[in-house]
This record gives structure tokens, sequence and C-alpha cells, in this order.
């Protein structure tokens, strides 16, 4: 996973169903792109994988959301390259 592949990210919108909110999702895909351009510039990044681990999004109903599952497939991607990271090691992606 690279930063410059965040702003391409798209996942299926819900509105019958639980879904997670939509501008939840995006300000932490865009503070998960900041951080990914950090630690390809050399940097520590400011989230760790386990931060990623513990992230909780507000649920919506009735309205447009994303899909949980979608999104919460896409966050293991980004725990696996984080932790790449944080072992010093750079991550195939």
């Amino acid at each position: 996973m690279h930063s410059n592949e965040l702003p391409k990210v798209k996942f299926t919108l819900t509105r019958f169903r639980e879904g997670y909110d939509l501008a939840d999702v995006d300000a932490f895909l865009e503070r998960l792109r900041d951080t990914l351009s950090q630690w390809e510039s050399g940097r520590p990044g400011v989230i760790l994988s386990a931060e990623v681990v513990e992230k909780r999004f507000a649920v919506t109903k009735f309205r447009n959301g994303y899909d949980q599952d979608q999104v919460d497939n896409f966050l293991d991607e980004a725990t696996i390259t984080l932790a790449g990271y944080e072992k010093n090691q750079t991550p195939g992606y």
C-alpha cells in the first residue's frame, strides 16, 4: 500500500443497512495517507498499526455509509503495511 493509492480508494455505499459514516472514514483515510507519506519519506508516521486495529467508526443507518466489510478489509491491509514500516521494513505494495 502506498500513499498515492489512497485517493483512488472507493468503497460501496450503503443506504438501507448499516454502514460506516462517510466523513468519519474519509477523515481517517486522509490521516492514513499523511502517515504513509511520512513513512515513505523516512520519518515515523503519526498513526501506528495498533491504532488502525482499534479504530471504530460511527455507524449510519437509513443514510449513505460505506460498506463495513470493504472498509474493514482495507484497514487490515493498512495494518500490515504500517506494521512493516514499524519493524523497519519496506512492505511490498
